[in-house]
């Protein structure tokens, strides 16, 4: 995958407005040559960034792009910390590896990831400029059984702060899949750290599909969705700070009371709840009825029996009866 140079980051820049620019123009604003653009338009479409070029018009995004803004962002989330790294390898693991130099709320941003990971070691697409793709660090001073149910309520923050800026129906799927429509439209992944009696460090990430580039769209092997679906993004830097003001807020709350005071707020939201589901425990296939979590978020399973089993993380996976 190509590098963002200075150089290609103007060039996007001067294409972020969705409309055309000739080779001659852009040359023109680079100081380099009209084969030299092509060049880098090429570099810039490794990325994931879907542009296209028309004889006579020149270059164009199919998309405009709103690019993160680090000063701004530094500005509304004082007195955290904002790095924004246009092309890296995973913003969780760019934090596991500063996590001593970091304060809770501290935040790490890129446009497009290289090595994004999901749960269980997947891998996680993040083409440029079509996701959020953010990391914050915190720390639990109780330690690591304290973290007990910490995904979920990462997804009731992150579901309930897109209703307070205008993207409504979104729901969870157990443990830390974000849903619209059945689809998958964000995936969570808190990764920790710690010794015995110590602090925990975690490392909560967050990728959201906004918009993604056609180009891209082949490579995910599940059914997915885009944020664009509930109404045009006008504005993804007020997006992001909404996200992380409402995950702080939720966190400060859950060192406080844990999983049990999100509890209702879960169920509210979930999009299995009253649904026939499968459980997947490694060859295992459990079926019934989905009922919520319980007080140390626990996903609740109602057997066709009517015995009521829960389970808790490790290897289970959760599956909707329609293949969902």
């Amino acid at each position: 995958m190509a590098e963002l140079t200075p150089l290609r980051e103007q060039l996007l820049r001067c294409l972020a407005d969705g409309q055309f620019h000739s080779g001659e123009q852009l040359g023109d604003a680079l100081s380099v040559s009209r084969a030299a653009v092509s060049k880098h338009v090429q570099a810039l479409k490794s990325l994931g960034l879907d542009i296209y070029s028309v004889s006579g018009k020149g270059y164009r995004l199919a998309v405009p792009l709103q690019l993160l803004d680090a000063e701004r962002l530094t500005q509304a989330l004082a007195p955290a910390r904002v790095e924004v790294v246009p092309v890296i390898g995973s913003t969780n693991q760019h934090w596991l590896e500063r996590v001593e130099r970091l304060n809770k709320g501290d935040l790490c941003l890129a446009e497009c990831q290289t090595s994004g990971r999901g749960r269980r070691g997947r891998t996680w697409i993040s083409p440029f400029g079509g996701q959020l793709v953010m990391s914050m660090y915190w720390r639990l001073e109780q330690g690591m059984a304290a973290a007990m149910g910490l995904s979920l309520v990462v997804g009731i923050a992150v579901v309930e702060a897109l209703e307070s800026a205008g993207f409504g129906g979104v729901a969870l799927k157990w443990p830390n899949d974000l849903y619209l429509n059945g689809r998958k439209l964000a995936g969570i992944l808190v990764e920790m750290s710690g010794t015995a009696g110590g602090p925990c460090h975690l490392v909560i990430g967050m990728g959201l599909n906004l918009v993604l580039p056609a180009p891209e769209q082949d490579k995910i092997t599940q059914p997915w969705a885009e944020l664009v679906e509930l109404g045009e993004i006008t504005d993804r830097n007020a997006l992001v700070i909404a996200l992380a003001r409402g995950l702080r807020q939720a966190l400060v709350r859950f060192e406080q009371e844990g999983i049990a005071g999100f509890r209702e707020r879960w169920n509210r939201l979930d999009h299995f709840n009253g649904k026939p589901v499968r459980v997947l425990m490694g060859e295992q296939e459990i079926h019934g009825t989905a009922r919520g979590i319980d007080e140390q978020g626990a996903l609740l399973l109602e057997l066709e029996n009517g015995e009521l089993k829960r389970y808790l993380g490790g290897e289970i996976s959760l599956r909707g009866n329609g293949g969902e």
